[in-house]
């Protein structure tokens, strides 16, 4: 059994935190059930993973998204790489 670190597991109760009164709008699992994405009504998406570390040893990872102001197709993430116009 691998232990997280107190760092890793701030950030996954702060993101888990925010979700107090939020409603659950959609549950996505992966085929190889490595990850859940839980998108809730307001259009935030909770990522929840298994990532493998340098060492090959499975850890726990929790992101909270928030979707963009202002954005034209909800739920569309936008990546912007440096020096690549959009």
């Amino acid at each position: 059994m691998s232990v997280a670190s107190v760092q890793d597991l701030r950030r996954i109760v702060e993101a888990v935190s925010r979700l107090r009164g939020c409603t659950v709008q959609d549950v996505e699992i992966r085929t190889d059930c490595r990850a859940l994405r839980v998108t809730l009504d307001d259009g935030q998406i909770l990522l929840i993973s298994v990532l493998l570390d340098d060492a090959g040893k499975p850890r726990l990872d929790v992101d909270l998204l928030h979707p963009l102001e202002g954005a034209e197709i909800p739920g569309q993430l936008e990546v912007r790489f440096d020096g690549a116009p959009l």
